[in-house]
């Protein structure tokens, strides 16, 4: 017979999380609701084990470009949706309002077969879960919740609130990467230019002077030479060896040294740890206030975390918890999880005010991300001139060395 996790609220209004096996939904449910107020109830269906291939993920990549649709119209979605359900709409009259009056196209055409297929007697959750690439596991999972406790337009409103805040957090994160990234391309255009134009005219009057080049200057001809004489092969290597880094890193072991890499960075790995915990800390406390069981939500969590180590780590919580550790001693035997965080989430499990506590840990860390966002703004743009300027200083130098010794040498001979 199937397997069922359920959560309830018993009559001293705790919070229980357990399973049982019964022929089908409907008599888990009856035997469910017989123990308390139901909260959750799913089958467990057994894991089928699928390798994901490298080319799986460029083209789920590709798709999801392709089928991209902004977060802030998500966000307007959601609480509309919220908003039209709690005023008395049904589902289907909110959802083919909601439809109607879109304006952008892929997401028009989405609540539209969502509409049709709740018409048809489908459960909202049950409907977008058959457009992935716009209702992601965690808002299923969500409304799913929401439909299961009756308390749909609330778990709505909070499901915004968290889109909108994680869509916060996330572009306040590029914004601060967004000047060095675009400056450091910047800088390798000029050197580039720099190579294919402008050496090889130094190039020419060194030769014709027949002056011994020093070796950083014949380092730097011989590159330059490459360029000039192979530019087209010389932008098609680059752009290959850019898509194949960007290919390694969608196999296992380069996302992995990826995340790694940018944790270690100076500063910004500071930074992108601590949006990373503030994204760890705000998904499971929304989850836990929905009555998303601990199992459900740590797999919802690894699966939106953003980060290859930190999802590893949320996958060995799952594994410790399967063996009796308590969320918070799980934490500390993965050395991934910051103090703070853990001593939060041991607080909430002792008070029972999990999922509280867990929201105040992702305020937390949305200060130290806006703290440091803030002290990174002034200092980026005089790094970048200076880095920039002593690159090209460098290059400077480096031509201009032959005339330097050409011209001791005419010293030297008294002229």
């Amino acid at each position: 017979m199937p397997k069922f996790n359920y959560v309830i609220r018993n009559a001293a209004g705790q919070r229980v999380e357990s399973s049982l096996t019964a022929a089908n939904f409907d008599a888990a449910l009856e035997v469910v609701k017989n123990q308390g107020t139901l909260i959750q109830l799913k089958e467990v269906k057994a894991d089928q084990v699928q390798r994901v291939t490298v080319l799986d993920k460029i083209n789920a990549a590709m798709e999801s470009l392709k089928n991209h649709v902004p977060l802030k119209v998500m966000v307007f979605f959601t609480r509309q949706l919220s908003t039209m359900f709690s005023a008395g709409l049904t589902l289907e009259k909110a959802i083919g309002n909601l439809a109607r009056e879109e304006r952008n196209k892929k997401f028009k055409r989405t609540l539209m077969g969502v509409h049709m297929e709740i018409k048809q007697g489908l459960q909202l959750s049950d409907a977008m879960a058959h457009y992935p690439y716009h209702f992601n596991s965690l808002y299923v999972a969500l409304t799913k919740a929401g439909e299961v406790s009756g308390s749909l337009h609330t778990v709505l409103q909070d499901l915004a609130d968290y889109l909108e805040t994680v869509e916060d957090t996330r572009q306040e994160v590029k914004g601060a990467m967004y000047y060095p990234i675009f400056m450091f391309g910047f800088l390798l255009v000029v050197v580039f230019i720099l190579l294919w134009k402008i050496i090889p005219q130094f190039t020419d009057i060194y030769t014709q002077l027949g002056a011994t080049l020093p070796a950083p200057t014949r380092l730097m001809v011989t590159l330059s030479d490459i360029i000039a004489q192979n530019f087209f092969i010389s932008v098609f290597g680059i752009l290959f060896i850019a898509f194949w880094l960007w290919v390694l890193t969608l196999t296992d072991r380069g996302e992995l040294a990826l995340d790694q890499m940018l944790l270690r960075m100076p500063v910004f790995g500071g930074l992108i740890h601590d949006s990373v915990m503030n994204k760890y800390a705000k998904t499971l406390g929304i989850l836990f206030g929905s009555g998303v069981t601990v199992t459900e939500a740590l797999k919802l969590v690894q699966g939106v975390v953003g980060n290859a180590v930190v999802s590893r780590g949320v996958g060995d919580l799952q594994e410790m918890l399967k063996d009796g550790y308590s969320l918070s001693n799980a934490m500390i035997k993965t050395s991934i999880f910051p103090p703070t965080l853990i001593q939060l989430t041991q607080t909430g499990e002792e008070t029972g005010e999990l999922d509280t506590l867990l929201k105040k840990a992702a305020e937390f860390y949305q200060k130290q991300v806006e703290s440091v966002i803030t002290r990174l703004t002034s200092l980026i743009e005089p790094m970048m001139i200076i880095g920039i300027g002593v690159v090209i200083a460098t290059i400077v130098i480096v031509i201009y060395l032959p005339v330097f010794e050409f011209g001791q040498a005419v010293q030297q001979l008294g002229y």
